[in-house]
């Protein structure tokens, strides 16, 4: 048995977990710590933050394992939309993690990590699956033929980033009508406030769907249609089997109906099943976790950078 200090570095929140493996599939979560993102810009505030959640959790790990918002480029933090970094990109994450713990580090994509835990969660029934995570920001991991697909930079999975609507609003990436822009929740509270005003977030926006308002309504379905459409677009370019859906907002009461009563309106082929995550707010630390003990078990870890 080994010990994983398993980090997931998400757009609102840092986890931290120390996770004994037993396998790459077996593994058990035996103390978790959680802070909140500071989403400032400034990378001496990251990295203090990470040393306070990780520093006192090095002694008793054997290696770290990172699930990160964003583009991990050779050990490098970047993003299509750093909005979502707080404004911070080209972060060295590895190098600071490494010298904060001293210890073998490996990094992976969040979205990329959850989904290899939902592959396994679901015990591996699914060949071609997709997991989108609908949260801050949106963002996909696909599993094709049973192997998690990375990327040689990293940027596999950003569907997030997939064009939905050619008129629809300015996306952080640079271009317009992204889902991201449209199905976030960060875009949900946006389109909150152009109608309701003040500092209305996503989640008061949602109540108000709940209730029945029907702008609210409007708001939600919006953000439901583009996801169905993000699935259409998956299925009909990589023949998905299944799509899981996880995050904060794709979680919510309904919303999955939702994307499903837009999926039912096309044709038979662009509709996999689609169904709900599993590991909720554990699949981006157990999922790279697990990842990593796979492929080192193997001798093939490529992400100690």
């Amino acid at each position: 048995m080994t010990i994983c200090l398993a980090v997931d570095i998400g757009g609102t929140k840092i986890a931290a977990a120390l996770i004994e493996m037993y396998s790459a599939a077996k593994s058990n979560i035996v103390a978790r710590h959680l802070i909140e993102t500071r989403s400032s810009g400034d990378p001496l505030l990251l990295t203090a933050a990470l040393a306070e959640l990780l520093g006192p959790l090095a002694a008793s790990a054997d290696y770290v394992a990172v699930a990160s918002t964003g583009i991990i480029d050779n050990g490098v933090l970047t993003a299509l939309n750093p909005q979502n970094l707080g404004g911070l990109d080209h972060f060295p994450l590895h190098n600071v993690i490494a010298q904060i713990t001293d210890l073998p580090v490996y990094l992976i994509n969040d979205a990329q990590g959850a989904a290899w835990a939902e592959y396994l969660a679901y015990r591996q029934e699914f060949a071609d699956l997709a997991f989108i995570t609908v949260s801050t920001g949106v963002g996909a991991g696909l599993i094709l033929n049973h192997k998690l697909i990375t990327g040689s930079r990293g940027v596999a999975g950003h569907a997030g980033h997939m064009l939905v609507d050619p008129q629809g609003p300015q996306c952080g990436c640079g271009r317009r009508g992204c889902v991201e822009v449209i199905a976030s929740g960060r875009a949900i509270a946006a389109a909150g406030q152009a109608v309701f005003g003040g500092t209305c977030s996503g989640m008061q926006v949602y109540q108000l769907y709940l209730q029945g308002d029907a702008r609210a309504q409007a708001i939600i379905r919006r953000s439901a249609d583009a996801v169905a459409e993000l699935i259409a677009n998956l299925t009909i370019t990589l023949d998905l089997d299944a799509i899981v859906i996880g995050g904060g907002v794709g979680l919510a009461e309904n919303y999955i109906g939702l994307v499903k009563q837009a999926l039912v309106k096309m044709p038979d082929v662009y509709r996999p099943q689609v169904l709900p995550a599993r590991c909720d707010i554990d699949a981006g630390l157990l999922g790279v976790a697990q990842w990593v003990a796979k492929i080192d078990g193997q001798g093939k870890n490529n992400f100690s950078l």
